[in-house]
This record gives structure tokens, C-alpha cells and sequence, in this order.
């Protein structure tokens, strides 16, 4: 009897450390996402703010300039961070750090609809 109750207690002892060990591993994944999650709201609310600035005072006004930077420097945080940086308007993530080419931050989507 006691041969077999150490052995279910060796046995519940191995599940439970195998869980354990599941639990923990996941968990720095799971802030990293959260971070990641944040990180995509952060550029949304960066590129909103510029769409808001380029209606409101012109796509080459001073103000749009200020929310273009600040846009760039949110995606270059998230990039520094995730290696990657969410582009609102595609709603999807980038894995190459080309943001300089997402219509240069709106400017030359105007300027091609122009000519």
C-alpha cells in the first residue's frame, strides 16, 4: 500500500511541476503581447491624431509636421521593442521597418492624387 501511494504522489507531483513549468513559461509571452496590444494602440492613436491635424489645419502645416514625428517616433519604439510596428490604416503588422514608405505618413497619397 505505502509502495503505492508514493508512487501516485511521485506521479501528481511530476503533472504538477510540468504544469507549473507551462504556466511560467507563458507568462512573459502573455506581457509581451499586452505590450504589443499597447504598443498598436499607441500607433493608432498617433496616426488618428495626424488625420485630425492634416483636416483640421492642412497636410503641410506645422501641426501636421509635429503629429508625422510622433507617429514616427511610436513606431520606432514599437519597432525597437517587437522588431515590427502596426500600421492602423492596413490594420496589420510590419515586420520590416518601412514606415518611411506608408504614403510618407500621408503626404505623398495627396500628392499623387494631384497629378
Amino acid at each position: 500500500m505505502k509502495l503505492e501511494n508514493l508512487k501516485r504522489l511521485a506521479a501528481s507531483a511530476v503533472v504538477t511541476a510540468a504544469l507549473g513549468g507551462a504556466i511560467l513559461a507563458n507568462v512573459p509571452r502573455l506581457y509581451a503581447d499586452d505590450d504589443r496590444a499597447e504598443c498598436q494602440h499607441r500607433i493608432e492613436r498617433a496616426e488618428s491624431k495626424l488625420d485630425q491635424a492634416i483636416r483640421k489645419h492642412g497636410e503641410g502645416s506645422h501641426q501636421a509636421e509635429e503629429r508625422r514625428m510622433a507617429l514616427r517616433a511610436e513606431r520606432e519604439r514599437c519597432w525597437n521593442r517587437f522588431r515590427g510596428w502596426w500600421n492602423a490604416h492596413e490594420q496589420r503588422w510590419h515586420t520590416d521597418r518601412d514606415w518611411d514608405h506608408d504614403r510618407d505618413d500621408h503626404h505623398d497619397d495627396h500628392h499623387d492624387d494631384q497629378h
